[in-house]
């Protein structure tokens, strides 16, 4: 897919919504080991890249910097279920303290009234952050009522 491509799927009002719940980002990344791991990541979306945060020290920043293909998964446990797949590239920076786009990242999934106490025990914590930066470079939207996997449309063409 070309870069207005992938945009044009991320920023429809379905992905957007998606993006905008309060669900996590499930990231798929090859480990350390070789074997593929997935992780919930709590992610920000600024209209171009996808923004996640991790501790520096985590096993999947070594991987990224040695391997920075990933794949995001972002979906509902809703029938019919809505899911948003995302392939791309990751970049990563490290940080001194707790970089905004983790704070905001994790508002919709830490409680207003609670929000406070999280931030400050968060940024008391990390000295340094990762910065993992998701450059796009395929997605889909699937809602199983405007967009179906291709398996399943290919099943129903060859039907008609």
């Amino acid at each position: 897919m070309n870069r207005d491509d992938v945009l044009a799927v991320l920023n429809t009002p379905g992905s957007l919504k998606l993006m905008r719940s309060d669900v996590h980002a499930r990231l798929a990344y090859n480990g350390p080991d070789g074997f593929p791991r997935v992780v919930p990541m709590g992610y920000r979306w600024n209209g171009k890249e996808i923004i996640v945060c991790s501790p520096s020290n985590a096993a999947k920043v070594g991987s990224l910097q040695r391997d920075p293909k990933v794949a995001l998964t972002i979906d509902t446990d809703a029938f019919p279920p809505e899911m948003l797949l995302i392939r791309g590239t990751a970049t990563i920076d490290i940080v001194d303290g707790v970089p905004d786009d983790f704070i905001e990242g994790s508002r919709r999934f830490v409680p207003a009234e609670g929000f406070a106490e999280w931030e400050a025990n968060v940024r008391g914590l990390y000295d340094r952050m990762a910065r993992i930066v998701i450059t796009p470079t395929w997605a889909k939207l699937i809602d199983f009522q405007t967009t179906l996997p291709s398996a399943i449309e290919e099943l129903i063409a060859a039907k008609q």
